[in-house]
């Protein structure tokens, strides 16, 4: 039965309440073969005198988007559920940010690949910001600012984005990469683009958290080719940047931190000094989203640089989420 507040406020169109945090989810399919799952704020948690944020995440290779949000662990259940915890650590930014109405979006390619999902698509680029708009369609919330965020494959997601205009748009105010900036291209004009849009407004903020993969292995071979990984695309973004910009270069405890246009370039590179596989652990034990989602904000929570342990284990749930019988896609 409706409490009194939920009568006055009833969900959005489309939507259903979450059995947990006051929230209400959305599970929105998107053409052609795209998953997604819009997490917010019951209605009454919105103020409507506060500017509103969407966060679009995009998941990583081999994940789903329920995985990719997370929830508690217990025995027999897949280990991908408690590695990255996107949804906790989105509510505890929202726990500590008040003066924002916070949405969290996951989007998940059929295959749990979006590399594989863009060489199926040669039109990605204009899929992409179709699907954007469909869901910004979706919360019924006026001009909100965009986050575009992702970890590992799920890069690919942003580097089609990008690659669907000249500009980016201006409502996007900050860009996320965590450990998934590996196509970064100068010939698509990724940096120039991205220095375009930082110059035009100072709030702006592109954040890289990446770690030295160079020499890391894993049954005896190195995970990354002698070309690839992230350590070596942030330091080929570094080099295009520092063509127009002059960078703050500082080392800080395991970190190689490099920041730019006073703050709007944030660049992290975990040294790794025991070789680890830190691809996901820098995201979900070390609250990596949840720093890259605060930094050079008044909400910033992560005092200092991504360190374990997390700091949002009270904000997970409890069980997944999951789509109704009626909306799973085939």
């Amino acid at each position: 039965m409706l409490t009194a507040a939920e009568a006055v406020q009833p969900l959005w169109p489309g939507f259903q309440k979450s059995p947990w945090f006051d929230e209400q989810i959305s599970y929105l399919p998107l053409e052609p073969d795209v998953r997604s799952i819009i997490v917010a704020p019951r209605p009454e948690r919105i103020v409507p005198e506060n500017p509103s944020r969407v966060i679009l995440f995009a998941t990583p290779n081999g994940s789903t988007i329920e995985q990719t949000l997370g929830c508690q662990l217990k025995e027999g259940r897949d280990w991908h559920f408690d590695a990255q915890h996107i949804a906790a650590q989105h509510r505890a930014w929202q726990f500590q940010n008040q003066q924002e109405n916070l949405i969290l979006v996951c989007l998940e390619a059929r295959g749990l690949s979006w590399p594989g999902w863009r060489a199926t698509h040669p039109d990605h680029p204009r899929l992409i910001r179709h699907a954007i708009a469909e869901i910004l369609k979706a919360i019924p919330l006026q001009e909100p600012r965009i986050t575009l965020a992702c970890h590992s494959g799920g890069g690919s997601f942003l580097w089609g984005f990008l690659n669907g205009s000249e500009t980016i748009p201006e409502q996007v105010d900050r860009f996320i990469f965590l450990d998934a900036n590996y196509s970064f291209s100068t010939s698509d004009l990724h940096g120039k683009k991205f220095l375009d849009w930082l110059k035009g407004d100072k709030k702006r903020t592109l954040i890289v958290l990446s770690y030295d993969d160079r020499n890391v292995l894993f049954r005896g071979k190195k995970v990354v080719s002698p070309t690839g990984g992230t350590f070596r695309a942030t330091h080929r973004m570094l080099d295009r940047f520092r063509q127009d910009l002059k960078f703050s270069e500082l080392k800080q405890g395991e970190y190689g931190t490099y920041s730019g246009l006073n703050g709007q370039i944030c660049m992290l590179i975990h040294t790794n000094g025991e070789n680890q596989i830190l691809h996901t652990r820098l995201v979900g034990e070390m609250n990596g989203y949840l720093y890259a989602a605060t930094v050079e904000t008044p909400a910033g929570i992560i005092r200092g640089l991504p360190k374990t342990p997390r700091a949002y284990t009270k904000w997970i749930q409890p069980e997944p989420f999951e789509q109704p019988k009626r909306e799973k896609q085939n």
